[in-house]
């Protein structure tokens, strides 16, 4: 987010794990079912899940199945689209990735901010918020069809994500500062947890064995771990500079966390089960968005540059390359003509990077050899956009954190 208020699993087996309890409206009360912090002592040769997760194939690399040509055999034949919400447009442009074309524009609900692939790979959820008013709601698509169903009402929906085991949708409430914990398909409300210190509370990743989460405070510079079992508040984290965080992105091994800050202009990087910082990688002006590659070697980092909601010019925007193994930036790829890079994801081959520009009214498709752009028009200021199909087994939210 950049401005304040004012402004379908792949097994039945797996989906009938969704519903085995049920909470009360202070989620917090839940008996305890599993330690937070796992990751910690589990050897490295396996990872321990929480129930009901599908077990991570590889626990030096949590994204092996969301690699190049992994796309699951249920939604091979769903048409390779680009989801684009409209923030001011309070639509969806549709672009078609071999013409580089909008091929439909789908009316949604006011304020739409991100397109969110569910848990089951089944539908694209469209998290409308509504910018400050009380008609949030989110909109389904069917990516099969391209259409779009009935929306659902749903309290300021900013930003949404699923548990690893499927069990519950989280809708983020970012002006209350409040994560809501409902069912994955009827999104009826199960749960709260509120997080009061967490202000602008907006992006999240989760551990390799999803035991927690860790969500960002774009509004004060802090950072929330969740525990994702038994529903609460573990701690916050203030981040040693710049206090704008956005998005964040797990390591591949799962333990370490990469977080994008606006105002720090570079990455922090987080232990995530000690819950420390651990050091800063500057990138370029404006951190915002982050997308690993489809054979996680690197992480993609959208510097989105001059932000017009939070101050004067400060340069243009960029896409910085940074090397999982060495932790240091090994390539830099400015946008032509300055440019806006927000939020986004990579093909489903890995060979392009697409990106929204959140204040150019288009979209950037970027080859990822030669970081050439290519510009798509689009409706008013393009937000958190989906690449669909991708590949992976189940997603985990925002615009495709597939596992």
């Amino acid at each position: 987010m950049t401005k304040p208020r004012s402004m379908r699993c792949l097994g039945a087996l797996a989906l009938g794990l969704f519903f085995s309890t049920t909470l009360s409206a202070q989620a917090q009360t839940t008996p305890p079912v599993a330690s937070p912090d796992a990751t910690s002592a589990a050897p490295s040769s396996v990872v321990h899940t929480i129930p009901g997760m599908p077990p991570v194939i590889d626990p030096n690399n949590i994204y092996s199945e969301a690699s190049a040509g992994r796309i699951a055999p249920a939604i091979a034949n769903d048409p390779a689209r680009i989801y684009v919400p409209n923030l001011r447009g309070n639509s969806v442009s549709v672009i078609d990735p071999a013409t580089f074309k909008v091929i439909k524009t789908i009316p949604v609900g006011r304020s739409p901010q991100h397109v969110v692939p569910g848990w089951d790979l089944r539908t694209l959820w469209v998290t409308n918020n509504s910018e400050g008013r009380n008609d949030g709601s989110l909109t389904p698509i069917d990516p099969a069809t391209t259409l779009r169903g009935k929306d659902v009402v749903v309290d300021d929906p900013y930003n949404m994500y699923f548990t690893p085991d499927g069990r519950y949708a989280i809708t983020v409430a970012e002006a209350h500062e409040r994560l809501d914990f409902r069912d994955p398909h009827t999104m009826e409300l199960k749960g709260s947890v509120s997080a009061p210190q967490c202000k602008g509370i907006n992006h999240a990743n989760f551990s390799a064995d999803g035991s927690y989460a860790i969500f960002t405070c774009e509004f004060g510079g802090y950072v929330a771990k969740i525990d994702t079992v038994n529903l609460k508040l573990l701690g916050m984290l203030k981040l040693s500079r710049g206090g704008m965080p956005q998005d964040i992105m797990a390591a591949p091994d799962g333990h370490k966390f990469y977080v994008a800050d606006m105002m720090a202009d570079g990455v922090f990087v987080l232990n995530g089960d000690t819950f420390q910082e651990t050091g800063f990688i500057p990138t370029g002006i404006g951190t915002h968005g982050m997308y690993p590659s489809r054979d996680a070697r690197v992480l993609y980092v959208a510097n989105r540059g001059s932000h017009k909601i939070h101050g004067p010019h400060r340069g243009p925007g960029s896409v910085s390359v940074i090397d999982f193994a060495t932790d240091k930036v090994i390539k830099t790829w400015p946008i032509p003509g300055g440019g806006s890079p927000d939020m986004g994801n990579v093909s489903a081959d890995g060979k392009l990077l697409w990106l929204s520009g959140r204040f150019d009214d288009v979209v950037y498709a970027i080859d990822t050899d030669t970081g050439a752009v290519r510009k798509i028009p689009v409706g008013a200021e393009p937000h958190g956009l989906a690449v669909w199909p991708q590949p992976g087994r189940y997603s985990i939210g925002h615009t495709g954190l597939m596992r």
